[in-house]
């Protein structure tokens, strides 16, 4: 293929606590693996391949950065199809395709559709009844992650991965500024992870024989159960020159933004 300098695969599927998984590995494994294979065919110079620090599943409060190996089972399908649709991209590069991995933390901002949305979304109309404790993330801004993939194709060294995570924060800390900006309380009730830890179980046994939505399924309780999904992005800072917008100031866009959508403002 003549004039292509170089692609962006950045499709993936994210669902957590839905009752159909079936496209998951048909999207995030065999869809990474057709597109490098085609890029292999193709000739195409170089590539980023868009990750996600859930590889790495729940931290365990630790702070980890790309050296980082998890070894136990991961907690939701989207964390192991989007882990084994990496473990793709790193036989293509052991194999010498020019690819760079990017491994964006919890994806927020104006534009953005997917978790952090839903979340704030609920929580801007009263609709979220509680808040998880020791719950954390790297907080992305969508903007800044999408800079971290320009860079990484501009910068970056083939076969390397970079966490353009942004800051760590605890749910709680996140819900707690959004008060701060709009006036919309928090959610009084926090939950601690050992009760959220026994609801999935029980759950998992109850969603066996009834339906049951998805934000009340076990994985859904499970993967918000005092997780942390948090990783280091020194390396993207340093060698790609990447920043992140403090999360004050990223959320305050968002929330504004979302509070226009729903007509709040």
């Amino acid at each position: 293929m003549t004039g292509v300098d170089g692609i962006f695969h950045i499709a993936g599927w994210y669902k957590v606590g839905v009752k159909d998984i079936s496209p998951a590995v048909a999207i995030n494994i065999d869809g990474t693996r057709n597109v490098l294979e085609l890029m292999k065919q193709l000739k195409i110079p170089k590539a980023v391949y868009t990750s996600t620090l859930t590889v790495n599943s729940d931290t365990g409060g630790q702070l980890v950065d790309e050296t980082y190996r998890f070894s136990g089972r991961h907690i939701s399908e989207y964390d192991r199809t989007k882990a084994a649709a990496h473990d793709v991209a790193k036989q293509f590069i052991d194999a010498g395709l020019p690819l760079f991995i990017v491994q964006p933390g919890l994806i927020y901002g104006p534009g953005d559709n997917g978790p952090a949305h839903d979340a704030f979304a609920r929580y801007l109309t009263r609709r979220l009844p509680m808040m998880p404790q020791k719950t954390a993330y790297c907080w992305a801004h969508i903007e800044d992650a999408a800079r971290g993939h320009l860079l990484a194709m501009e910068r970056g060294r083939p076969g390397e991965s970079y966490f353009v995570s942004g800051p760590v924060h605890t749910f709680i800390e996140v819900l707690e500024l959004a008060e701060q900006i709009t006036g919309v309380p928090a959610p009084a009730r926090t939950v601690p992870p050992w009760l959220l830890r026994t609801s999935s179980k029980l759950m998992s046994v109850v969603e066996r024989v009834v339906s049951v939505p998805d934000d009340y399924s076990s994985e859904y309780l499970r993967v918000i159960a005092g997780v942390t999904y948090i990783g280091s992005s020194a390396k993207a800072v340093n060698e790609l020159g990447w920043e992140s917008r403090p999360l004050k100031q990223g959320l305050s866009e968002t929330l504004h933004h979302e509070m226009e959508l729903l007509g709040l403002r």
